[in-house]
């Protein structure tokens, strides 16, 4: 029994809104089996693709869904939450003073001790090592310039940046319905 759960703990469906495109890029919209078959029975999405593996209960038997798209609509907030993830995935992983990938942390351009805010037109990515010899000084004393002037993302622009970082595994049947951009600049 436990093998055979995480055998269909291995066929995560791959969530659509109703126009088709995923919820999200990065992290990709998935939901668990379990979720997937709930939501068929609630009837709140129609199945797209299936696994070849079954699931059965004593009055049906239902292959599991490999992509999913919602019957209604849910429309995308036009600017997403500050968080350190959306930030970092903003500033594409990469430090903005030297262009370091590792390390990351998150460096406030006007220093907070100089009344800088907390806020996506104030903070970039920094790698440890940068944001310590920053430290709390201003980017023209410190002799550091962002890479990018710091801004405020839409949720299309994180997509668009999201398709630049495609997951691990991508199962064959999601392929129609993903469109990783690796002709963009990382």
């Amino acid at each position: 029994m436990i093998a055979e759960t995480r055998a269909l703990d291995a066929c995560p469906a791959l969530v659509l809104n109703a126009d088709f495109r995923p919820l999200s890029y990065y992290p990709l919209s998935l939901w668990n089996w379990q979720e997937a078959v709930k939501s068929v029975f609630l009837d709140r999405v129609n199945i797209l693709q299936t696994y070849d593996k079954q699931v059965y209960s004593p009055s049906c038997t239902m292959k599991l869904p490999s992509v999913v798209a919602l019957k209604n609509y849910i429309n995308p907030a036009r600017y997403p939450a500050f968080t350190r993830f959306n930030l970092f995935l903003r500033d594409r992983f990469t430090c903005q003073y030297c262009g370091e990938k590792s390390e990351l942390t998150f460096d406030h351009v006007i220093p907070r001790s100089r009344g800088g805010l907390t806020r996506w037109d104030n903070v970039v990515a920094a790698c440890a090592p940068c944001n310590l010899a920053k430290s709390n000084k201003m980017p023209r004393d410190a002799g550091m310039i962002p890479r990018q002037k710091p801004y405020r993302p839409t949720v299309f622009q994180l997509h668009k940046n999201g398709r630049l970082f495609p997951p691990n595994y991508l199962h064959d049947s999601w392929l129609d319905y993903l469109y990783w951009d690796t002709e963009l600049e990382a």
